[in-house]
Formats: structure tokens, sequence, C-alpha cells
């Protein structure tokens, strides 16, 4: 029972930092606005690890590298804890194994809050079309990248925008793909495929 209480303290701790990681690593990949109350928060919650991992890791092409690297960071060394609590000591665990874990989850991770900021695009445009709240602009911002390419390539459909239906199935379709390398990496077995 003690072994369940730390692994589900661990998954929600490290899962909620690893979404302000990814934030970070969102808002900047799209240029959002960082001077947006939400984005500040994001920043200042996540400078602390960050600021010495950059000394090592430049970002490149609007790509915040050591933004990744710290969520597959977070994600392996929360694995290891797991696995240390699921076997009550150390576990005899190959550390590119590991490494194959975090990446998978991290690039999981990051398709779902694709997705459900993109519901969240589209429940505000029919609720609230016009909101200035920070967090709506912010969510737009995030989505912006996955959904213009889509909107550039699909007809004008008389003001209907059925970009998001296609960007849906795109994600599910990279969901699925996840998943089945996850079970291919063995993290399905052991109970772990968040």
């Amino acid at each position: 029972m003690l072994a369940d209480i730390v692994i589900t303290i661990l998954l929600i701790a490290s899962t909620f930092y690893m979404t302000i990681v990814l934030l970070r690593f969102l808002l900047q990949l799209a240029r959002a606005d960082f001077y947006n109350p939400i984005s500040q928060f994001v920043v200042k919650a996540t400078n602390p690890p960050l600021r010495p991992l950059r000394r090592f890791i430049p970002g490149w092409g609007g790509i915040d590298g050591a933004s990744l690297v710290l969520a597959v960071l977070i994600q392996a060394i929360t694995f290891f804890l797991i696995l240390v609590a699921l076997n009550g000591g150390i576990p005899a665990i190959n550390p590119v194994t590991l490494l194959v874990w975090a990446v998978l989850n991290v690039l999981s991770l990051i398709v779902k809050i694709y997705f459900w900021s993109v519901i969240a695009v589209v429940v505000v445009s029919w609720i609230a079309p016009q909101s200035g709240h920070p967090a709506i602009q912010l969510v737009a911002q995030i989505t912006e990248p996955v959904m213009r390419p889509v909107r550039n390539i699909m007809p004008s459909m008389g003001g209907l925008d059925l970009s998001p239906i296609i960007v849906f199935l795109i994600l599910n379709v990279i969901t699925v793909v996840i998943d089945h390398m996850k079970v291919a990496a063995g993290l399905g077995s052991i109970g772990l495929g968040m």
C-alpha cells in the first residue's frame, strides 16, 4: 500500500511539473506572448532548473532544447523512483531503456497538451468567441502551430473551420503510434504506460 501511495504522488507531481516545463517549450515554439501572466508563471516556475541546463544545451531554430531535456530527465528519474518503489530497492534496468521510456512518455504528454488545448479553443470559440482572458489567448497561441498548416491546406467552408477535426485525427493517429512504441519498448508490461 505504501508503494502505491508513493507511486501515485510521484506520478502526479512529476506530470504536473513536466506539463509546466513542456508548456514553456510549446510557448517558445509558438512564439507566444511572454508578457501574459500565465507565461510569466511558467517562466518563473521553470527557470531554476533550466538556467544551469542552458549552459550546456542551447536552443536552436526556436526550439528550446533545454526544456525538452529537462522534461525527459524528470520523466526518467520518475520511472527510476517508481521502479525502486515497486522492487523495494535499486532495479536492474538498462539506462537506455529508461531513457526510451522517458522520451516516449514526454512525446505522449506533448500530444495530450495539444489535444486538450485544441478542445479548449473549440469550446471557447462557441461559448466566448471574443474573450480576452489571458489563459484563452495563450491556449490559442499554443495551438496555432498545429492548426495553421491544416487551415492552409483545407479549402474555405464559408466561415466554418473544420481544421480542428483534422488536427484531432492526426493527434489520435500519433497517440496510437506512440502507444504501440511504448508496448514495443516494454513500458506497458510494467504498468507505467501513463
